[in-house]
């Protein structure tokens, strides 16, 4: 089994985080700042429990094929790296095997980059099986190419006498092989989940009742803004990746209507493909939607820019054809979360533009955390899903459980008793909530 880049049974590791702010050829085409993307650096390392002594953004005009850096600041960060007596060093961009060990060689510590750090803090927040399953697939693809850095036990192979090549070639190959074959059971264990997610979704339709899914950058808000409309208890910690999991839970609308809230995983800028691969499973529940909530910081300065990393996974992940056959269209309504954070100038601007999106259905401004702003993204969420057709049924007054029926499985929008003390409602209804209500009342 592939040696942890970090060791969790050592409660803290001196680190230092480094981002290397790319120019020219291969620049990063995000707009966010290296200041910014240094900083979520560091919460990230934060997140793995590693103590951070130092942070600093290296300039990379034209990165060097065997450490990234150039010789110079190889050294340089090397003086860095024994100042603060680092353990480890976090570099905030993806590397190649051969540049991963070379740094590692030169600095004398342990190196992790961007996807092997994002890989940890995923190994660590996965509670549930699926979960487990899906970062240990993204952590053996990743594990591939770094075979003779991470597997510790092959430094102690040897091949044959010298004339069959270095030492633990042998070992090296078996180890691929090994690695493959669990992938390959990982990958038909996933598509066992899907095929079980696939029969959950069915059952929910024929309920059925609108899938509303949360999305957005981690560390926007999403779990305290479900926790805030589902009444639950999931984990909300200002805390990057907090949560991973999917978690359902059934809120009511206006009027009664219910809907079903998924709480996603959070997105990050560069997320690694390997997790994007092995979450397919998870972020179906978003391509299924009937509504997606694009939660986003409102109040963090990088919140355009956080916008559009969100945006860019959300293109990745396949929306299927509605029941007529005719493609789905995504429906959006961003959710600007953490108003209670923005000063008296900004919040007025802020409630402004968002009351101007919100008639248009495109924006609602809120504080998950106060719960301001959270009754008008119900009624939102409500007049967004509510597309069902009206039906007007005249229930006698012995048929009070058929009353408590519509309200518990539709959206009553009007109601009145006439003269001989029957009920007229009007409701909306999905056709096959229609049906079965037929079926079980005689209506």
């Amino acid at each position: 089994m592939a040696t942890p880049l970090i060791d969790h049974a050592v409660p803290l590791i001196r680190a230092i985080v480094i981002h290397p702010e790319r120019s020219g050829f291969g620049a990063s085409e995000s707009s966010r700042q290296a200041e910014e993307r240094l900083e979520e650096a560091v919460g990230l390392a934060r997140a793995l429990d590693l103590d951070v002594r130092a942070g600093e953004v290296v300039r990379v005009r034209k990165p060097a094929p065997a450490t990234l850096f150039g010789s110079g600041k190889v050294e340089e960060l090397a003086a860095l790296v024994r100042a603060a007596e680092a353990e480890a060093v976090v570099v905030d961009d993806d590397l190649s095997p051969v540049q991963q060990r070379n740094l590692e060689k030169a600095w004398d510590c342990k190196v992790i980059d961007r996807t092997g750090l994002i890989l940890e803090i995923f190994g660590r927040r996965a509670r549930t099986k699926e979960g487990r399953l899906q970062v240990e697939l993204a952590r053996l693809d990743y594990e591939r190419s770094r075979l003779v850095r991470t597997w510790t036990h092959l430094e102690r192979q040897r091949g044959g006498t010298g004339s069959t090549g270095g030492p633990g070639e042998t070992q090296i190959e078996l180890d691929r092989r090994l690695i493959a074959d669990r992938i390959v059971k990982l990958k038909t264990e996933l598509e066992e989940v899907r095929r079980t997610r696939g029969l959950h979704r069915k059952q929910r339709q024929k309920v059925p009742f609108p899938a509303v899914a949360l999305v957005g950058y981690t560390n926007a808000g999403k779990s305290t803004l479900f926790n805030r409309l589902t009444g639950s208890d999931v984990v909300a910690k200002d805390l990057l990746f907090a949560t991973l999991d999917t978690t359902q839970r059934t809120i009511r609308l206006p009027q009664g209507r219910p809907a079903i809230v998924a709480d996603t995983v959070g997105f990050i800028s560069d997320l690694p493909h390997e997790l994007v691969e092995s979450f397919r499973a998870t972020l179906e529940e978003v391509g299924e939607a009937d509504l997606i909530l694009h939660v986003r910081d409102i109040a963090s300065p990088d919140s355009d820019a956080q916008a559009k990393d969100v945006e860019a996974v959300l293109k990745q992940i396949e929306t299927p054809p509605a029941p007529n056959g005719e493609p789905k269209t995504r429906r959006v309504l961003e959710v600007w979360n953490k108003i209670d954070r923005l000063d008296d100038e900004a919040r007025e601007a802020v409630l402004g533009q968002a009351e101007r999106l919100r008639a248009q259905g495109k924006a609602v401004a809120v504080s998950a955390w106060t719960g301001e702003g959270i009754e008008a993204l119900r009624e939102t969420i409500a007049s967004l899903i509510d597309d069902d057709p009206e039906t007007e049924l005249v229930l006698d007054p012995s048929q009070g459980e058929a009353l408590a029926w519509l309200y518990e499985n539709g959206r009553v929008t009007g109601r009145d008793t006439d003269d001989e003390g029957r009920t007229h409602v009007v409701v909306r209804l999905h056709p096959a909530a229609l049906g079965r209500f037929e079926r079980q009342f005689g209506t």
